[in-house]
């Protein structure tokens, strides 16, 4: 069995900078940017946030369909990468520097829907490439561990480096331009990075090319892979309410918005130090159990949040967010490295395997959470009678503003986390080998 070099698996990791720096800062920032920065109500922000992933959810399977036809002519899948790597950033970056003539809403979201277009060229073919770098669930493994170690990187630089910069730059409009350059940049060089280092990768899909309702109607026989789907959708959605929420808890709850920063170092941070120890456990306890174990987890801690944010308590706000942070980089190991496992499956089963089908619906599902979260936050707003506000002419908040947007970061992805563990059981009596054997 061939053991990749670390060449290689950094090659294929530093992809997930950029990736996981778009999949964070719009969660994170763009609502607040738009209620907060620009005075777009919250109801008409969160649709802004919402419409553009309704596409991208409808484009990545047509993208993975798309991947698998290249695959079959070339042999590879560089050409989606290529384009999605080029586009992204300058994408990113238009989503932050509204002129100040046009309607916000309106520029950000289209420069939102251009930037979700590129991201599915680039994250569906990426995302395919782990099932043809390696047969071996362990060596997958591996893959995946580089692959979240660098994850949480991008997300690093998402949540601790750019609010800092908006800060740096002395805050505002003009200080989020700034911020969409910065960050802008670093993306490039990390989606071009693994792109030219992933050029080695063979993709063989199979000998005929399917169209996307042909390839759907192949994938929908494979329950493993849809049962785990749910489970990642639920807890991606879970994540990105918190995400959408961490500006706000900072602002209002802690109150100073520089601690959205120090929030999200307190998450990442650990999650990136747990992914070896979450390795490691899964090879001698079983993927699956560890999968479950950290859905309970992180369930739990934010159960525990709420008490510790409502009495202002900084330091045990900041370390059960460093605990949270153990449990996903669980959440963002396990299921990553039980994907491939599917795939492979389904080439048994159908004598076809057409990794780009299953991650284009894999990353359709992705999105949809990521997608729903903000626009769910923003939903939470508004029925607490928040006001948005440019921060020139602050408001108080009501009281029932302030308890909306606690239980919006806190109770609200704990239930849905709790709604995802039926799902993460079901797959492991679906799979009881791959639950009681190494990871």
């Amino acid at each position: 069995m061939t053991h990749l070099g670390r060449g290689r698996l950094l090659g294929y990791g530093v992809g997930s900078v950029g990736t996981g720096v778009f999949s964070a800062v719009p969660g994170l920032l763009l609502l607040y940017y738009l209620t907060d920065m620009l005075g777009v109500p919250a109801a008409v922000a969160g649709a802004v946030l919402v419409a553009p992933k309704i596409w991208d959810v409808l484009l990545n399977p047509l993208v993975g369909a798309a991947s698998d036809r290249e695959a079959v002519r070339t042999g590879r899948r560089t050409r989606l990468l290529t384009a999605g790597s080029a586009t992204l950033p300058v994408a990113f970056a238009l989503m932050f520097a509204v002129p100040g003539d046009v309607p916000g809403a309106f520029w950000a979201g289209a420069a939102f829907l251009l930037a979700a277009t590129a991201f599915a060229c680039f994250q569906v073919p990426y995302v395919a490439l782990p099932a043809e770098m390696s047969p071996d669930p362990g060596e997958r493994t591996r893959i995946m561990s580089w692959r979240v170690v660098c994850l949480t990187v991008g997300i690093l630089v998402a949540g601790g480096l750019a609010p800092a910069v908006v800060d740096l730059a002395g805050g505002g409009r003009a200080g989020y331009a700034v911020m969409g350059v910065t960050i802008g940049a670093i993306m490039a060089a990390a989606l071009a990075g693994s792109t030219l280092a992933t050029r080695w990768v063979p993709s063989r899909p199979g000998p005929r090319q399917l169209g996307p309702v042909a390839a759907f109607r192949l994938a929908r026989g494979n329950r493993p892979f849809f049962v785990l789907l749910a489970a990642f959708v639920t807890q991606a959605l879970a994540v990105a309410v918190m995400l959408a929420g961490a500006p706000y808890v900072a602002s209002y709850r802690l109150g100073d918005y520089g601690l959205t920063s120090v929030m999200f170092v307190c998450l990442v941070g650990p999650s990136m130090l747990a992914v070896p120890g979450w390795a490691w456990l899964a090879r001698v306890h079983g993927a699956v159990r560890c999968y479950l174990a950290a859905s309970v987890g992180f369930c739990g801690v934010a159960v525990a949040l709420i008490p510790a944010i409502a009495s202002g308590g900084l330091i045990a706000t900041l370390a059960l967010t460093a605990l949270a942070g153990v449990c996903y980089a669980a959440l963002q190991l396990l299921p990553l490295s039980l994907l491939p496992d599917t795939v492979h499956a389904d080439a048994a089963r159908t004598g076809h395997a057409q990794s780009g089908a299953f991650t284009g619906l894999w990353t359709a599902g992705e999105t949809a959470g990521l997608a729903l979260g903000p626009g769910l936050f923003a939903l939470v707003l508004t029925l607490s009678g928040f006001t948005s506000t440019p921060t020139e002419a602050p408001v108080a908040q009501p009281p029932g503003a302030l308890t909306g947007l606690l239980l919006g970061f806190t109770a609200l992805p704990a239930l849905l986390m709790l709604i995802s563990l039926p799902f993460v059981v079901r797959y492991g009596r679906l799979t009881p080998t791959r639950t009681k054997e190494a990871a």
